[in-house]
């Protein structure tokens, strides 16, 4: 893959690095970061760095949230199962209390969403359950087997959480059988909207809610907030909650402490990350609160994980949930069944929950294996379908039909041969066969920056039996027959250029080694949480020698150099799974002859790196250690 360096410039809005430096407390590196990703004011920084839970927004500027709020109290109040049906008493269980059925998805933003709503209404008196579809049998999104289990659970509010906004025919077939219906939900809407009863759906037209970029279990998070700060006020009648006055509902208040709904944040920030959401605005809020929480949290089957994954008495980092935590969620739904999942987080019991943690991470384990397996299989078919794809030679998106692969993963695979070649993915693999006997595939997108995938296929809509998903991600169904009409429409409809798959490689400063100290990293973790439009600052130096190379790790397959600037300052670089490639580059530039020189520490060469510093920890001992990020 080739890469193209590009030193970042962008001004703060008002004075200069220095001076606003003084004036923030930090150093100018801080302050040029910031302005790299859109923070140039004073007061943004200010924010960015100090962000808490009350720079969040008001909930009930959502559309749709304050009906949502409403139609919830008037169940509870008098426990209508469907507005046909106003003078019967609450559906319920035996205990008594009002059933909600919660609609979730199979994946970790739908598993997080749903406990987020399942401990939330509990709290406030309601009953519920978790419906999610078989994700090889039935596929993504609420159907009309949820809605009958709904029915015959005694629901007569079905909620979905990250999911429903596509789903028109399951959410007129819940209508028709007497539920009520409350959409929530953070991906693309499409041309029909479901006849739900309530839509909160931050891309939905005419939403007036500052952060459109929520995933599902943020909406749930806003929706529980939104209802305690309701309930928590009395009547209805009489309160103005959210700036305006409720209309027609009144209802005793509830003991809430304030923000009652931060007990779930958890579950919010693993989802956010999970996601691959924007670490921007109130995710960023959401997830650095969200990772302190869960360090010390109360929730037994967290915990549970934590420990399973040695996660446990550490300072956790987005990284951690997107590697580990996230992965291990969705192992359950992928390969075994996302009750998995459930029956973990609902755990109260901590030997039980130690023994399904454990399960959890052995599921997850099993499912790295099939992911490597499956993406080795992909890359052979795509560079022997395309030579020259290193040199650009080959489709602007990239097609592929994988055979015998299981169908949770598909979506893994196409996210790891994106990250492979720098092109827009779609991997497809065999579906559930259908009683009319047509052959289907079912495919998996992922995206690059350019590309809008949700935009991109629905151009082609009518060449799927199934479909949904957002900018870089897409999920859809095809009948195998059209799986060369979609490669040749998606491509002639593209308007990449050559220039766009070339990787940019964003170095925010040009710093010496040498000015990179431990007071330095450690203000540098104030712009955490790192991720997706929040990256972790990248710096380069130029004309560094090689002093030696060491190869690390099983196969040898991880990289670790020492590189000194020639003035005294010399320090470790890492370079993970790419001993290999760092060997062909040397060969190719230098030589086979050099190579064994800097194998034996007597090369002269020198090198300039793209590396973001971090503090090592060895034997109690700390060090500075570069992580190389690419090198020429």
């Amino acid at each position: 893959m080739k890469t193209e360096w590009m030193l970042k410039q962008d001004p703060p809005d008002e004075g200069d690095y220095r001076s606003i430096a003084r004036e923030l407390g930090v150093s100018p590196v801080t302050v040029r970061c910031m302005c790299n990703r859109g923070i140039t004011s004073v007061e943004a920084m200010r924010k960015y760095l100090t962000a808490s839970l009350s720079d969040l927004y008001d909930p009930f500027v959502m559309k749709g949230m304050r009906e949502a709020v409403e139609l919830l109290i008037s169940y509870r109040n008098s426990g209508a199962a469907s507005p046909d049906d106003t003078s019967t008493d609450a559906q319920t269980h035996d205990g008594g209390r009002p059933v909600v059925a919660i609609a979730s998805d199979y994946d970790c933003d739908g598993i997080c969403s749903a406990m987020i709503l399942k401990l939330g209404l509990e709290r406030i008196g309601f009953e519920t359950e978790i419906f999610t579809p078989d994700r090889v049998a039935e596929g993504y999104g609420m159907n009309r087997r949820i809605v009958d289990d709904a029915h015959a659970s005694g629901a007569g509010i079905i909620i979905t959480c990250d999911n429903g906004i596509a789903a028109v025919d399951a959410v007129t077939y819940a209508k028709e059988s007497g539920l009520q219906v409350i959409v929530t939900d953070h991906h693309e809407p499409q041309e029909v909207l479901p006849p739900a009863d309530v839509i909160v759906d931050p891309k939905q037209e005419g939403e007036t809610y500052p952060f459109i970029g929520l995933c599902g279990a943020g909406v749930a998070y806003k929706l529980i907030g939104a209802l305690f700060e309701m309930l928590s006020h009395g009547d209805g009648n009489k309160s103005a909650i959210g700036g305006t006055e409720t209309d027609d509902i009144a209802y005793e208040s509830v003991d809430l402490p304030p923000h009652a709904e931060c007990d779930y944040l958890e579950y919010a920030a693993i989802a956010t990350v999970a996601d691959v959401m924007e670490l921007v605005d109130e995710n960023r809020i959401l997830v650095r609160q969200g990772l302190l929480q869960l360090e010390n949290t109360k929730h037994v089957g967290l915990r549970a994980l934590l420990k399973a994954l040695r996660l446990e008495d550490r300072k956790l980092k987005a990284s951690d949930v997107g590697f580990r935590i996230g992965p291990t969620l969705n192992a359950s739904g992928r390969i075994a069944s996302v009750k998995e999942a459930f029956a973990l987080l609902q755990c109260e019991d901590e030997a039980e929950a130690d023994e399904r943690a454990g399960r959890l991470a052995a599921l997850n384990a099993e499912r790295q294996e099939m992911t490597d397996r499956a993406t080795e299989q992909a890359v052979d078919m795509i560079e022997n379908r395309f030579p020259g794809i290193d040199d650009g030679d080959c489709d602007d998106i990239l097609v592929l039909y994988v055979p015998g692969v299981h169908e949770s993963i598909v979506g893994l695979v196409a996210g790891k041969i994106k990250e492979r070649f720098n092109h827009p993915v779609i991997a497809f693999t065999d579906a559930a066969p259908e009683d009319d006997g047509e052959e289907r595939i079912k495919g998996s997108g992922r995206s690059i920056r350019g590309y809008h995938m949700f935009n991109g296929l629905i151009n082609c809509k009518d060449l799927t039996v199934a479909f949904g998903g957002h900018e870089l991600a897409a999920g859809l169904t095809i009948p195998k027959e059209n799986l060369e009409e979609l490669t040749k429409r998606v491509n002639d409809d593209s308007e990449f250029t050559e220039k766009d798959f070339i990787l940019k490689i964003n170095i925010d400063v040009a710093t010496p080694i040498s000015y990179v100290t431990e007071g330095l990293i450690d203000e540098l973790e104030g712009m955490a949480p790192f991720g997706v439009a929040n990256p972790r600052p990248l710096f380069a130096e130029k004309d560094l020698m090689v002093k030696n190379v060491r190869y690390l790790g099983n196969e040898g397959q991880h990289l670790k150099l020492t590189v000194s600037d020639g003035k005294g300052c010399s320090l470790d670089a890492m370079n993970f799974s790419g001993a290999g490639r760092f060997d062909e580059y040397i060969e190719s530039a230098y030589g086979s002859g050099e190579l064994d020189r800097i194998r034996r520490g007597e090369s002269g060469i020198r090198l300039a790196l793209a590396y973001r510093p971090e503090i090592n920890v060895w034997n109690d001992r700390r060090s500075i250690q570069l992580m190389v990020e690419d090198y020429r």
